[in-house]
């Protein structure tokens, strides 16, 4: 009998790393793909992105809403609260024999929580991160405690899971998912991805895509308002722009981005993407502006320049294609020139993504199906100084 592993999404962009990794699941000979959906993927202010999985030609075999009308912190620990209740629902109907998670979104706490108690192993992938201007950071962390087995993206973050007195033997270094989904998915040519999304590229163009940096003191709009005003400075070029996340202050970033392309010829806004035009775009771009971890992860493999601002990914590995600036008008103006710099652009040929070169769902699998999931729950606490405690248990 196949063993059943559980795979749980709530946003458009964990959907898109996690997207190669549910097709090599569902193909393997000993496991049976669950798939849960939650959080924005259910909200029409993000775009019903359940749809686009649905498209892909994946079952969900639950959906679980959780997302409030609210953009508040108040709003989104009742999220959370709701997701937990729901979630051991889901899981004692679904019995799965193992829960496949993947980074830092709040929302994970919900089912990780549920699962814990339900006495169900957790594989957690993209662990040992640092992203220290958000919360995301510390939801990171806390569920690679929770879980039993773990797959990271590169050699200082298995010893960060390490670290954290998680056992080696069960942290895996794969490399990124979002470069293995490049390596593996056939892009649009410029006018077929024109036509998908209905933009007409210009001489110059930029992807630009804002989240709230939820530990910042500074108000949501005063965040973006400085990448607005800056980006007023570019009148020629256009602009492709994304929705944020469903993060506190969310919602407010988003109203500005709407007014703002209401009044910029060349500006488009797309409550989301999917992976398919969005990966496509990075051909097209010249660089990735604001505060993605897409501009770290997925942009260097492609070449271009990528405009990080702010502390929300303050931590992460950068190749030499990424230019920090602080939330402030000037700064982010000196970033963009820099970006269209004849120095800058000449170097950009040469840059290594520290994320790898792709195979990393591949890596997983071959990892999971040898795994015995029982073995996963009996766990001990690996002390670096210390003999202190037990042995490490061992998985095979």
């Amino acid at each position: 009998m196949k063993r059943k592993v559980c795979v749980v999404t709530g946003s458009r962009a964990e959907y898109g790393l996690l997207k190669w990794l549910l097709r090599d699941i569902d193909a393997s000979g000993n496991m049976a793909l669950q798939l849960v959906v939650t959080g924005a993927h259910l909200s029409p202010e993000f775009g019903l992105t359940y749809r686009e999985i649905e498209a892909d030609g994946f079952r969900i075999d639950r959906r679980i809403e959780t997302l409030l009308a609210s953009d508040t912190a108040v709003g989104a620990t009742k999220s959370l609260g709701l997701g937990v209740t729901a979630f051991a629902d889901a899981f004692a109907d679904l019995a799965p024999d193992l829960l496949v998670v993947l980074g830092d979104r709040y929302e994970l706490l919900a089912p990780v929580s549920a699962a814990l108690l339900a006495r169900i192993p957790i594989a957690h992938i993209h662990g040992g991160e640092v992203t220290e201007g958000a919360i995301d950071d510390a939801v990171r962390h806390a569920i690679t405690k929770l879980s039993h087995l773990h797959f990271v993206a590169t050699d200082a973050y298995r010893e960060r899971v390490i670290q954290l007195g998680e056992c080696p033997d069960r942290v895996r270094v794969v490399g990124g998912l979002g470069v293995d989904a490049i390596s593996r998915i056939k892009l649009l040519d410029k006018d077929a991805l024109s036509q998908a999304i209905g933009f007409d590229f210009a001489e110059r163009n930029l992807l630009v895509t804002f989240h709230p940096e939820t530990l910042s003191s500074l108000s949501p709009e005063t965040q973006v308002g400085a990448l607005l005003k800056s980006l007023d400075g570019f009148p020629e070029v256009g602009l492709i722009i994304t929705y944020p996340n469903a993060d506190v202050g969310g919602q407010s970033i988003a109203g500005l981005f709407e007014a703002f392309a209401g009044t910029r010829r060349g500006a488009k806004v797309f409550r989301s993407l999917g992976q398919l035009n969005y990966l496509s775009c990075l051909q097209f771009v010249d660089g990735v502006v604001g505060n993605s971890s897409s501009g770290l992860l997925e942009a260097p493999t492609f070449h271009i320049g990528t405009v990080n601002i702010g502390h929300r990914q303050s931590g992460r590995p950068r190749a030499e294609s990424v230019i920090d600036c602080g939330m402030d008008e000037v700064q982010i103006t000196v970033a963009l020139n820099t970006l269209y710099s004849d120095a800058f652009r000449a170097r950009l040929p040469s840059v290594k993504n520290p994320y790898g070169d792709g195979g990393a769902a591949r890596q997983i699998v071959d990892e999971l199906e040898n795994t015995d999931f029982a073995m996963l729950l009996q766990k001990s606490f690996h002390d670096l100084r210390s003999t202190v405690g037990g042995a490490c248990g061992h998985q095979h």
